[in-house]
């Protein structure tokens, strides 16, 4: 081992980027499709006003801008709707990589609530780390957007189900579109 001379700072360790990025492909052509037709089924998204923003292989942004129907006592947006939509923006980066004869479920999932989330806009967004034949592995941020700046304000780990011979299309047809409550 080199010794370092007397009084000389330690070398700065060097580390790997936290989460490195990983490059997935569709699990069907046309899988971009297959999520935004699946996001117009759920209710719930235009119940509380979500957009879908992004679909990407393993990638997915779904955003909401704050009103007083999906607040807390506070004003900032509750943590239930937070944990809504970052649940499906992850499930959603999952199901982009399935094949075409399955569907998504979510096995469970854990959101830290970091800061309030407040701001012009919410933003989720769902990243796979470990896609599987069964399980899929993803995480999740969300950010609150206010004046050109972004601050982070939960994190999510999640687990998906692979729902193979189920295709999500069979479900029920797309939610009508609602205005904001």
């Amino acid at each position: 081992m080199a010794s370092r001379p007397p009084g000389a700072a330690p070398a700065a360790p060097t580390r790997p980027p936290v989460m490195p990025q990983v490059r997935f492909e569709f699990g069907t052509p046309d899988a971009a499709e297959r999520v935004r037709m699946s996001f117009a089924r759920q209710g719930a998204m235009a119940t509380i006003g979500a957009t879908l923003d992004a679909v990407e292989p393993g990638y997915c942004a779904i955003s909401l801008v704050p009103h007083d129907a999906i607040s807390q006592q506070h004003g900032y947006v509750h943590a239930g709707i937070v944990s809504t939509i970052v649940d499906s923006a992850g499930g959603y980066a999952g199901f982009s990589l399935f094949p075409a004869n399955a569907s998504v479920l979510t096995v469970e999932f854990k959101v830290n609530l970091l800061a309030p989330a407040e701001g012009d806009r919410i933003v989720a967004e769902g990243f796979v780390v470990k896609p599987g034949r069964t399980l899929c592995i993803t995480r999740g941020e969300v950010h609150a957007e206010s004046g050109g700046r972004r601050r982070l304000c939960a994190l999510m780990q999640q687990t998906l189900m692979l729902m193979h011979g189920k295709d999500d299309g069979d479900a029920r047809p797309p939610h009508p579109t609602k205005g904001r409550p």
